[in-house]
């Protein structure tokens, strides 16, 4: 069984006054105790799988509206009671059975946004809304699910990928080939969200990855990618055993470029 470190941390920033960032980790376990049994130890090895999993979620309130706090952790509340609830279906899980695992969790994300436009229905005012970036660890399997400017990164042999694609008008302008990445640098709506769960549009994106011993993950809000550039992360992250470290390093960065935005990291690590 591979072990998995993981840490996790949020901060208010020094300008907003309160936080709606959340973020979560959980192990979740289910497996079989053999108390005692006439039958060998060959015999019984590998017969019963554990289906370990952990769960790591960032969601961010979207622009301090109203609500926006209790969007994020409505969001997070219901992918933890999904994958709690079926989480012993994963245990070897087959990849034609993962259609069905992707279908589940965009259902559960598309619940969530119908439950907060249902909440605000006959109310004044924006809807509450949050971004969410979660994935589901079954080792070797990564499951991402991605809605908003949220980030989840892989860090391989030094290198690091970005495994999401922020869901604003500047990038999908920039995807349109309408503007280039300094045009959207400079164009103020271009950090509006064009997908959130219970904004006006809503576009769930879900991916997977397969790692390797000694790979890692970050999951962030954009209170750090608006101060810390892909770069450095990838300089920060650089002793990813000590995820605790890693993550603190992060956050006080983001803190010390302005900490314009609340701020929550993940940092997830598989020990080689």
């Amino acid at each position: 069984m591979q072990a998995i470190d993981s840490f996790g941390l949020t901060d208010k920033g020094n300008v907003r006054p309160s936080n709606q960032d959340n973020f979560l980790i959980v192990d979740i376990h289910r497996s079989v105790d053999i108390r005692h049994s006439s039958l060998s130890a060959d015999a019984l090895a590998n017969r019963f799988g554990s289906a370990d999993a952990h769960l790591f979620v960032v969601a961010d309130g979207v622009g301090g509206g109203p609500g926006g706090d209790q969007a994020s952790e409505g969001a997070i509340a219901a992918l933890l009671k999904y994958v709690s609830e079926t989480v012993g279906c994963f245990n070897r899980l087959e990849s034609s059975k993962e259609h069905d695992l992707f279908e589940r969790l965009e259902e559960t994300v598309r619940d969530v946004d119908q439950s907060l436009r249902e909440e605000h229905a006959g109310k004044r005012g924006p809807a509450p809304a949050t971004t969410l970036t979660m994935v589901l660890l079954i080792w070797p399997r990564a499951y991402l699910v991605h809605v908003g400017d949220s980030r989840a990164y892989v860090r391989r042999r030094g290198r690091l990928q970005q495994m999401t694609r922020d869901q604003t008008i500047g990038e999908y302008m920039i995807s349109m080939g309408a503007w280039t990445e300094e045009q959207a640098a400079r164009a103020r709506p271009a950090a509006a969200l064009s997908s959130a769960i219970g904004g006006t549009e809503l576009h769930p994106v879900v991916g997977l990855v397969d790692l390797e011993p000694g790979d890692s993950i970050m999951l962030c809000t954009d209170g750090l990618t608006k101060h810390v550039a892909n770069d450095r992360i990838e300089t920060l992250m650089e002793q990813p055993e000590d995820v605790q470290a890693v993550t603190r390093n992060l956050v006080s960065e983001a803190l010390a470029a302005g900490g314009s935005d609340n701020v929550a990291v993940i940092v997830v690590t598989a020990r080689k």
